[in-house]
């Protein structure tokens, strides 16, 4: 199935996307409508469990997009499950350490890569896709076009994100900008020195190593302007965020004298 950040990346094209945390699959297709490329299913910040990320991940596909997950923790479990379900990459939050980033990659690539456990799953149409009518051309498929993405918005990851870049397996990193700044000291500040000094480093490292760079923003202005900083595919908003938005302006216009 095709992965629009990945192809879009590979052609020298920006990709654009947003996060799912209602657990509505009716909501991610909606989604159809709208010139998104992905939707990143939430399971970190959210109390989406698996049968119900399985059910937005297929919505999604359903309705032409790319379909991410984030996973809630740094286990094989958290990261098997959503690949098995059709997830199209993995964004992995809370890294601190090269070691942990290994540690993903053996349950995010199969073998040579990683160790990644084989079951014929949704994601090769439980072994009738025709990427998956060997073994060994699933295995290769799913390692060169699944993205497994480390989130860096840690002090450790930060310290490590040159060797982390530039490990086989890894496809990009995720900037998870406000708790990055919360771990530079500086919530929320965006354009304090440190936290665009390491938003920097970041980019540069992924230039280096030939790898994907991604990153969180708000809304339109801050998506336009992180295109311009050279962020190869930017996470617009959240589907919760702008609902309550999208209402609360309503309700104000309702009442204005």
């Amino acid at each position: 199935m095709k992965n629009a950040v990945l192809e879009k990346w590979r052609q020298g094209e920006k990709s654009l996307g947003t996060f799912a945390a209602m657990g509505s699959p009716l909501t991610v297709e909606s989604l159809r409508y709208t010139g998104l490329d992905y939707v990143i299913v939430d399971t970190e910040h959210s109390p989406v469990g698996i049968e119900s990320a399985a059910a937005q991940i297929a919505a999604a596909q359903g309705a032409g997009l790319t379909a991410l997950a984030r996973a809630n923790e740094i286990s094989r479990t958290a990261v098997l499950r959503l690949l098995d379900v059709g997830a199209q990459g993995v964004v992995v939050p809370c890294v601190e350490s090269v070691d942990e980033v290994r540690e993903l990659i053996r349950y995010a690539k199969f073998a040579p890569l990683g160790n990644r456990g084989f079951c014929p799953t949704r994601d090769g149409g439980w072994g009738h896709a025709s990427h998956a009518a060997s073994i060994g051309g699933y295995m290769d498929t799913c390692n060169r076009d699944t993205l497994l993405l480390p989130q860096c918005e840690t002090a450790g990851c930060l310290e490590h994100i040159e060797e982390i870049t530039a490990l086989d397996g890894v496809d990009g990193i995720f900037v998870g900008p406000f708790d990055l700044s919360i771990a530079l000291g500086h919530p929320g500040e965006f354009d304090a020195p440190p936290v665009r000094d390491a938003i920097a480093r970041v980019q540069t490292a992924c230039r280096r190593s030939g790898k994907l760079s991604l990153i969180f923003t708000g809304g339109p202005a801050a998506s336009r302007q992180r295109f311009a900083e050279g962020f190869d595919s930017v996470t617009m908003g959240m589907d919760t965020l702008l609902f309550v938005e999208m209402y609360k302006n309503m309700v104000s216009d309702v009442w204005k004298p």
